[in-house]
């Protein structure tokens, strides 16, 4: 019987740090749909093209199994036995469900009562031993670099270099899908791993002449939660987002040469301003995301109003994690959207639907 690989380290071997003898831990991540929107930018009366790469419909509903799947396949091939993280939810269920896929142990350190459920109980359903600290992701991250000093495993966080390998194939696959690089490219930021592997990955198709241009690197983050616009990192960072709640980002200096280089910019919004963004990509587009996803958006609406994002462009906006993993904050969000209960017959039901339309 013949073998189909579908996963993102296949399509891009020849792009990538394996080998013809390396053993791919894959879940057939990549690939994920391009999505042009088609409501919002009527309803904003801008002439713009707006495209949202949906990570949320990888095989863990985050972008991470792009990284995490390089970041294991190496560590497996180092001969790892087990691998470490910390995570503010995406992270780890990623991490726990390729270990589980290549037969290893998963530890995951995760801040006490600051993980969405639905990343919670995937991490829980994968196995992986989860240790809670009363503490913050930043302060997390500093244990497990500590605890690699001591223990045999291999740190599996943005900070080891096989993850950004993973994740620049997102860059190659929009330039695949377009035809070309998009003018702006919209990014939430917490660690900054994305929109460092993206200008990557870019850098690496214009170089290599696949397409001629670069896109301006746009990062957003949240009010609460933004170290790059104060230009220093935060000690308590705070966010309904809780997928960029990071107030001491891993790849600072990427992220920095990737807004410098490209020419773009960071700045932060409002919890209330990312929830709406989340809300209107819901109801007008049909697409679910995470809260974190939906600054993307909101960064794009913002500067597209303001004219700094001029009319005529093309615009992606990276949605980084499905709306299914946080269910709590979505159904916060539809509060006043609650069923309504009716009597089990015909006219009831009739009245119900006439009664909204």
């Amino acid at each position: 019987m013949q073998k189909h690989y579908t996963g993102l380290i296949e399509r891009y071997r020849d792009r990538l740090p394996v080998s013809k003898s390396t053993r791919i831990i894959s879940l057939c991540e990549g690939n994920t749909p391009l999505i042009q929107l088609q409501n919002i930018p009527r309803m904003i009366g801008k002439d713009v093209d707006i495209y949202v790469k949906f990570e949320g419909l990888n095989p863990t509903g985050s972008f991470k199994d792009r990284g995490m799947t390089m970041a294991v396949t190496k560590a497996v091939e180092a001969g790892s036995q087990a691998i470490i993280c910390a995570s503010t939810g995406n992270t780890s269920a990623s991490a726990a469900a390729y270990a589980a896929r290549a037969g290893i142990k998963a530890f995951v350190l995760i801040p006490e009562g600051k993980i969405a459920l639905g990343k919670l109980a995937q991490t829980l359903m994968y196995n992986a031993t989860i240790i809670q600290i009363n503490g913050n992701f930043d302060q997390g991250m500093e244990l497990v670099k500590e605890v690699a000093n001591h223990a045999p495993v291999s740190i599996v966080n943005s900070i080891n270099p096989f993850r950004l390998e993973g994740q620049k194939t997102a860059a190659f696959e929009i330039v695949d899908e377009l035809g070309f690089a998009p003018d702006y490219h919209c990014l939430p930021v917490g660690n900054a791993g994305n929109i460092s592997a993206y200008w990557k990955g870019y850098k690496e198709y214009a170089t290599e002449r696949v397409c001629s241009n670069r896109p301006v690197m746009c990062g957003y983050q949240a009010a609460g939660a933004a170290p790059f616009v104060a230009g220093h990192k935060i000690d308590n960072p705070e966010t309904v987002a809780t997928a960029i709640r990071i107030g001491n980002p891993q790849s600072w200096d990427f992220a920095i040469a990737a807004q410098q280089e490209s020419g773009g910019w960071f700045d932060k919004f409002s919890d209330e301003k990312i929830l709406a963004a989340q809300k209107m990509l819901s109801q007008f587009e049909g697409i679910f995301c995470e809260p974190a996803s939906a600054t993307s958006l909101a960064g794009a609406l913002h500067d597209i109003a303001s004219g700094k994002i001029p009319e005529g462009s093309k615009i992606v906006c990276t949605l980084t994690g499905n709306g299914i993993k946080d269910p709590e904050i979505a159904m916060q969000q539809c509060a006043d959207a609650k069923p309504v209960t009716i009597e089990a017959d015909l006219d009831a039901v009739k009245r119900a639907i006439l009664d909204c339309l």
